[in-house]
């Protein structure tokens, strides 16, 4: 459900702010007059306030009608990482509250109101657990930079949205028409035009499941001149059993959320509308439900994708590799963009590589990664670059196919590099980039700007990469 805490900016702080934060460096020195019932020194002494991110010390203060809060919080060194931090630890101590007055420190004004609205995200079904605060009210902050957060967070909350969303309700068709809802021109395959055009990967996926397949094509095009052409293709499967390849039952559980990348690939591209960006970006969703069925495709199985090429199926529970390969070819075959750029939640190697804090960059163009790292560094959706090992290429070779979908011993391992290098066959020659997001998609925790389900990593990093990068 999207964010509903309110924000506006106003020009001072306001007679009688039930809760007011206010916040104070290294120096411990406040932004603003405060009428304490302690003075200032003697109350940051007592509670040993270093001015640290993170740190937020309540204090009561006199009001006419009762008694308000005064929040005192630490911002570090006031860099844009600290100042999400400190605004996210203000969101959640005001839970349950109609309103928060915020000061607002030196610095990226964009970064603390995104990370303040992201902290207020909720995703839940029946009765309302404790409620984010409803509005904030932001204190002689830039409009147009606080307008930019609100945008950012929005879009990151309609990817959550669209992940955490149950497979019982969330399927190929019901994402297609999400994706109408975006403001922008929208293309939609149904099974029988993917089996007229040969998307042989997408349909191959979704034999299994009483949901069929979809291809679904966003057009963002700028009312100006475009800087260039960006094709975003994102994984779009509702609901990941394994197929055959049947998953372990803890590991289904999270699986609603398989279709994370193609989230933010709708996400992103109804935000570059709101934008106005200069940019021409084309977003291609393929999505499909894995399912075990009478009808389902096998291990061993030979599928023909987009443009003519061959895969051996050694493993249905690599299939997001097979969506993406038929939207990769269709990218490069069709539409001509000057960058192509996959995420999907691919691999669980590059959760054991990376973690759950940064995700994975692989791509055949040095500038083109560097724009991407670059980007992550100042959005806070961390990528690190990956190697594309060419040595480990025969793992893909298959006796029979072109290509095998997976390694089929245990020669070069590297299942998150032997995944990039075979959506790499489909990308052509022009300049590609995969993000896999299969560690940092999800999230078990409740802390700073996550909530647990979905995370929406992509869309910051990708919002940056387009509209300043």
């Amino acid at each position: 459900m999207p964010i509903e805490t309110t924000a506006s900016v106003v020009a001072g702080v306001p007679d009688g702010a039930e809760l007011l934060a206010v916040p104070y460096t290294s120096e411990l020195v406040p932004a603003v007059e405060l009428d304490l019932p302690v003075p200032l020194p003697g109350l940051l002494a007592h509670y040993e306030a270093k001015g640290e991110v993170g740190e937020i010390i309540e204090v009561p203060v006199a009001r006419e009608d009762g008694v308000g809060r005064v929040l005192l919080y630490g911002v570090g060194d006031g860099s844009p990482k600290a100042l999400r931090k400190a605004a996210a630890g203000l969101t959640r101590r005001a839970r349950g509250r109609d309103e928060l007055t915020v000061v607002v420190p030196e610095g990226d004004a964009t970064a603390f109101a995104e990370a303040a609205l992201l902290a207020a995200y909720s995703f839940r079904i029946g009765a309302p657990g404790k409620t984010p605060v409803r509005a904030l009210r932001f204190v002689s902050a830039d409009e147009r930079a606080v307008r930019r957060g609100e945008t950012v967070a929005q879009a990151v909350a309609l990817a959550r949205d669209l992940a955490n969303t149950p497979s019982s309700v969330k399927t190929p068709a019901w994402l297609a028409e999400r994706a109408g809802e975006q403001g922008v021109p929208v293309r939609v395959w149904d099974e029988e035009e993917l089996q007229a055009a040969g998307f042989g990967g997408i349909l191959a996926v979704g034999r299994g499941s009483a949901n069929p397949p979809r291809l679904i094509q966003l057009s963002y095009v700028p009312e100006g001149p475009a800087e260039r052409h960006v094709v975003l293709v994102g994984k779009g499967i509702t609901f990941d059993s394994g197929g055959l390849s049947l998953k372990p039952t803890e590991n289904m559980k999270t699986q609603k959320t398989d279709m994370a990348g193609g989230a933010v690939v709708i996400a992103v591209i109804g935000a570059l509308a709101r934008m106005g960006a200069p940019v021409r970006v084309t977003g291609l969703v393929a999505a499909a439900e894995n399912m075990p069925s009478g009808t389902a495709q096998r291990p061993s199985d030979v599928i023909t994708h987009y443009g003519g090429r061959t895969v051996e199926v050694l493993n249905t529970d690599a299939e997001g590799r097979l969506v993406l390969a038929d939207a990769l070819a269709y990218a490069d075959a069709e539409l001509d963009p000057d960058a192509v750029v996959d995420i999907a939640t691919l691999t669980g190697a590059i959760s054991v590589a990376l973690g759950r804090n940064v995700g994975a960059v692989y791509s055949t163009d040095d500038d083109l990664a560097k724009g991407l790292l670059a980007a992550g560094r100042d959005s806070d959706d961390r990528l690190w670059r990956m190697p594309l090992i060419d040595e480990y290429a025969p793992a893909l070779d298959s006796p029979i196919a072109d290509l095998a979908n997976v390694e089929s011993g245990s020669t070069y391992g590297a299942g998150s590099i032997t995944a990039a290098l075979f959506l790499r066959e489909f990308a052509g020659g022009r300049p590609w980039a995969h993000l896999d997001i299969a560690g940092v998609g999800r999230s078990t925790v409740d802390d700073g700007i996550l909530t647990k389900g979905a995370t929406g990593f992509g869309v910051r990093v990708l919002l940056e990469w387009l509209t300043r990068g």
